[in-house]
């Protein structure tokens, strides 16, 4: 059961975040490409054709790749921590 409701909750947000980005397209608040970007890294572990696109945005796109790897290193040792301080 644990795991069902993940992977809805992984859907909803994922769903939520292109939902956004397409309405940040035609909105001049929102950043609609970031918004898509976030909601493909999200969907890329459940569906196959979002992780398609995304390997080949890396590879058409190297330069925005390399600054997305950094800040998700720099994410992933933040929430590393965060995970750390709520053990103690």
């Amino acid at each position: 059961m644990n795991q069902r409701v993940k992977r809805v909750a992984v859907l909803l947000v994922g769903w939520a975040f292109i939902l956004l980005g397409i309405a940040g397209l035609f909105l001049p608040i929102l950043q609609g490409v970031l918004f898509l970007l976030i909601g493909l890294i999200i969907l890329s572990s459940e569906y196959v054709w979002a992780h398609q696109l995304l390997h080949r945005l890396r590879t058409r796109f190297p330069s925005v790749a390399r600054h997305a790897d950094q800040a998700s290193a720099r994410a992933s040792a933040w929430l590393a921590r965060l995970g750390s301080k709520e053990r103690q």
